[in-house]
């Protein structure tokens, strides 16, 4: 048996003061194991980002354990990269300088340079050769994105935590985008937690769909997905594909109207 990369048990969040306090998530369980693609899915408020913001070190939970790697999470894990819904590229750096940014900080100028064909590399993966040079204000939103995706990759991450990167982007963008990472993933060979509210997003990226309640938020059920890969859009359109989305309708109705299913 694989051994998991992510161990996710019990998880509760509760924000603000003990007499007037908000429970996020209540009593969550997910495990990944290297390679796997998982999606979060649910409506808005119900705890998907405080729950993947636990798993990267950037939240503690209030109750429950986190391992990533087999030890507990106690602040951002080095195995563990996030990419989030706006890019936060710096205007005055050039895409390959955004790339670069965490090598920056972590090892300074020298290993920048170290670093620099890497991220080129990493830059013609997501069909930006050619725009190492270019400014974000050069670049569209979809092309911003990609460079946070190589942002994110630069340091090698064995985890990867997306919330919600293409939320705020056109449908066909969005479209294009989950095909793009898609095929990243699979060359990556990374594991990966993906955060949305889109079912068919959830779907077509995942081999799992973890479907999430309103908050508090707990685990209504999993979807496994099956579907063989690489994946088309044509996939959307087929019958395989659109049972496994109304499967996740479902739950999401069922989590919706009362106490969780069961996983």
């Amino acid at each position: 048996m694989t051994e998991a990369v992510v161990e996710v048990r019990g998880v509760g969040k509760r924000f603000g003061r003990r007499d007037a306090s908000v429970e996020a998530i209540r009593s969550v369980d997910l495990s990944l194991a290297p390679t796997d693609f998982v999606a979060l899915v649910g409506p808005s408020g119900c705890g998907k980002s405080t729950l993947l913001n636990i798993v990267g070190g950037l939240l503690h939970p209030s109750r429950g354990t986190v391992m990533v790697k087999g030890h507990p999470v106690d602040g951002p894990p080095p195995e563990v990269g996030m990419m989030f819904q706006n890019p936060v590229l710096l205007d005055w750096r050039t895409a390959r300088d955004n790339v670069l940014l965490p090598i920056e900080i972590r090892g300074g100028r020298a290993a920048v340079e170290a670093a620099r064909p890497h991220a080129d590399e990493l830059l013609e993966l997501v069909h930006l050769a050619g725009f190492e040079d270019k400014y974000p204000s050069e670049l569209s939103g979809g092309m911003q994105q990609r460079v946070a995706i190589c942002r994110m990759l630069i340091a090698d991450p064995e985890v990867l935590l997306l919330d919600e990167p293409f939320g705020a982007l056109d449908e066909l963008t969005r479209e294009h985008m989950n095909v793009e990472l898609a095929r990243i993933f699979s060359a990556a060979a990374k594991a990966a937690i993906f955060v949305t509210h889109n079912i068919q997003e959830a779907v077509f990226l995942s081999d799992r769909v973890y479907v999430i309640t309103p908050r508090p938020g707990r685990v209504a059920g999993v979807v496994d997905v099956g579907l063989p890969r690489p994946r088309s859009l044509d996939l959307v359109t087929t019958e395989p594909f659109q049972r496994l989305a109304r499967q996740v309708r479902r739950l999401l109705d069922v989590g919706a109207e009362g106490e969780p299913s069961g996983v």
